[in-house]
């Protein structure tokens, strides 16, 4: 559910820069030179600020996105000294490294299909990995440890906040 939050936050970001960025390739002021280009511009705009938001959030004395916050989570780091650093690299894990999988399968198949050759085989197992990855983080939770891989890799975990008893008013 937090993600979800999330992604609502997220979205206003994809549709800004999309409304921006589209009317700006269409009429020929972006021109990316080639996929690679493409993707990098992809990465650069829309997925290192989400990523890096992200990792910020989750680095303050809150350790929260807007969804964790709402449903009273935080990334627990222990007694990690560079937050930033180990949030950034969870948050590329958990959405930079799918997201731009995806992104790259995307072009690419926009680019097989603008000539008659199709799209490759390699281009599908990329787009299948892209799904993959996010299928066996949400899988990961339901294990014994309920661990995703990117919080077991980072050594950092998502804690419920412990309730504030002294606002009780008790009944």
């Amino acid at each position: 559910m937090a993600w979800l939050i999330d992604w609502a936050c997220i979205l206003p970001w994809i549709a800004v820069t999309a409304a921006i960025g589209i009317p700006l390739y269409l009429n020929g002021t972006i021109q990316p030179n080639g996929m690679l280009m493409a993707n990098l511009i992809g990465a650069l705009v829309m997925v290192a600020p989400v990523v890096v938001v992200a990792a910020w959030c989750e680095s303050r004395r809150v350790s929260a996105t807007p969804g964790k916050r709402a449903l009273r989570l935080r990334v627990s780091a222990g007694s990690q000294q560079s937050r930033f650093r180990i949030t950034l690299v969870r948050n590329l894990l958990k959405i930079g490294l799918p997201w731009i999988l995806g992104h790259a399968g995307v072009y690419a198949i926009v680019a097989s299909s603008q000539d008659s050759t199709g799209t490759p085989i390699g281009v599908w197992i990329l787009i299948a990995v892209a799904y993959v990855i996010p299928i066996i983080y949400v899988a990961s939770l339901f294990d014994s440890g309920g661990r995703a891989p990117y919080d077991r890799i980072t050594g950092l975990s998502v804690e419920l906040e412990p309730r504030d008893l002294s606002l009780d008013t008790g009944s």
